[in-house]
């Protein structure tokens, strides 16, 4: 069996290190553990509150995850899994609640409905499909499906005061659903991890190179970015956490594995609402279809957030373009990741997905008429003294090598380890911060795959997560078993 690492940097303050840094640290008690980030604050770029959904993805109103067959039958595979994935996050972070290792007294998690909601003739009946189909499962059985309209208004009475009534609608609804503050969780857990021995947090660091050295181990050249000074770090191992800016460091760290790898940023804006009465008066988050040629992260939806004990109101996301692959990140990021081994597949990924870059463009020239009009169409009785525009987080979409069309455009995460297992990368986006526990998993199943494989740590996984190495998918009593004990442990309402 490998030896284990003793020194491991994490790269990013962010959803994804502080999760790997925890499970490290409780599978192995004696290593030293360095986090860098280059900004001065935790979890502000993509995990933070007003950059991130927050909506808990679980599958249960994103219709993106549902996509049509050809024979015109409902593909629920995604769904299943992203579904799956969320339940683990759920008993990783109910473990973090009973250890006292988050803070509780205001919750980071809340329970708030989660509905797609839709009009139109074919677009009813696509959710009547979706509807039957997901039902058939356990953990989508408690769905509730509706085409009444007094019954919609009940659930759904901002969205349809003063609608006009000509065409059909339906809706889907479950009470299960939650919205997360991935933000403060975030910051909890690398609040946790800074009191714990051999962890140091460095704030205001930037990661200027990555070298492997004969040994094996890595180099980490590394700024100061308050004192502006320079110093090399060792370490022994390395995880590149840092969202949008992760391939930039991966091309850094010059491994084969990350060849042929290029990324596409999005970014996001919202609409948020400060008139209190128009707030209290939603209560779910509610998602509607995509528009053709967008990218999935983009699908409309009103929802309500909880953050920081205070009730909001959202709506979008708009998508629009810049060259930077974080928010406080550079306008040269884009054109410095260029290079040789990757300039063709993304211009493969261009040329294979123009009806992606007319619709970036049609949203970059909105004015705050047309992203009113759009609002509309969810809430009629909008009105734009309630409102105002919102900058999201940046996201960057995997540009990857294929052998038949030169480049694809992925819409998911990837996780790009090295031969040696010295080195992991996280690469892309959504569902990502809800799905970051089994990533994670993932990250150290690539890395340390004898060690997972062992008594000790199988034992020490299941104490944080019960049903390690079990599927919930089709265990209906261990699903219900699970999710009740997670309801109580991160104080939700429903209990299944």
């Amino acid at each position: 069996m490998k030896e284990l690492p003793k020194r491991i940097t994490l790269i990013g303050a962010g959803i994804m290190s502080a999760t790997l840094g925890i499970l490290i640290k409780k599978l192995m008690p004696d290593s030293i553990i360095d986090i860098y980030e280059r900004l001065d604050k935790i979890g502000a770029e993509s995990s933070d509150a007003w950059n991130n959904a927050g909506t808990g993805h679980s599958a249960f109103c994103e219709l993106n995850y549902t996509p049509t067959n050809e024979d015109g039958s409902i593909n629920i595979d995604k769904a299943v899994k992203i579904g799956g994935q969320f339940e683990v996050s759920k008993q990783f972070w109910s473990y973090l609640a009973e250890s006292d290792m988050v803070d509780t007294k205001v919750p980071f998690i809340n329970d708030i409905d989660h509905m797609s909601f839709v009009w139109g003739a074919d677009n009813v009946e696509f959710l009547k499909k979706r509807y039957a189909a997901l039902t058939q499962h356990a953990m989508f059985e408690d769905m509730i499906y509706s085409e009444d309209h007094d019954q919609i208004a009940k659930w759904t009475p901002l969205m349809m005061k003063n609608r006009e009534i000509n065409e059909p609608l339906a809706v889907t609804r479950m009470e299960i659903g939650t919205d997360v503050n991935f933000g403060a969780v975030t910051r909890d857990m690398i609040g946790y991890l800074k009191n714990s021995d051999n962890v140091n947090i460095h704030l205001a660091h930037e990661i200027q190179d990555l070298t492997q050295t004969d040994d094996g181990k890595w180099a980490i050249d590394i700024e100061n970015l308050e004192t502006k000074k320079e110093f090399t770090a060792e370490a022994d191992y390395v995880f590149i956490g840092a969202g949008g800016g992760s391939l930039i460091l991966l091309e850094k760290s010059d491994i084969p594995e990350g060849r042929g790898y290029g990324g596409f940023p999005v970014s996001g804006q919202w609409l948020r609402c400060d008139n209190p009465e128009v707030i209290a008066k939603h209560e779910a988050k509610v998602y509607g279809k995509a528009s053709t040629g967008s990218p999935p992260m983009s699908v409309p939806h009103l929802d309500t957030r909880i953050i920081d004990g205070q009730r909001c109101l959202l709506f979008g996301p708009y998508a629009g373009f810049s060259t930077k692959f974080l928010k406080n990140g550079s306008y040269w990021d884009l054109p410095l990741s260029i290079e040789m081994h990757n300039v063709w597949p993304m211009l493969s990924a261009g040329l294979n997905n123009i009806d992606l870059t007319k619709y970036l463009v049609e949203q970059v020239f909105q004015s705050m008429d047309d992203r009113l009009d759009f609002l509309k169409l969810y809430y009629p009785e909008a009105n734009a003294d309630d409102w105002k525009l919102e900058i999201a987080g940046q996201r960057v979409q995997i540009i990857k090598k294929d052998e038949k069309d030169g480049g694809v455009l992925k819409f998911g995460t990837e996780v790009v380890t090295n031969e040696d297992t010295t080195l992991s990368a996280l690469l892309g986006a959504s569902p990502g911060a809800s799905t970051s526990v089994s990533i994670m998993i993932d990250v150290l199943k690539k890395s340390f795959p004898d060690h997972m494989e062992s008594e000790e740590w199988i034992s020490k996984m299941v104490e944080m997560i019960p049903t390690y190495g079990k599927s919930l998918v089709d265990d209906r009593a261990l699903l219900h078993k699970t999710r009740n004990r997670t309801t109580r442990a991160l104080k939700l309402e429903s209990e299944s």
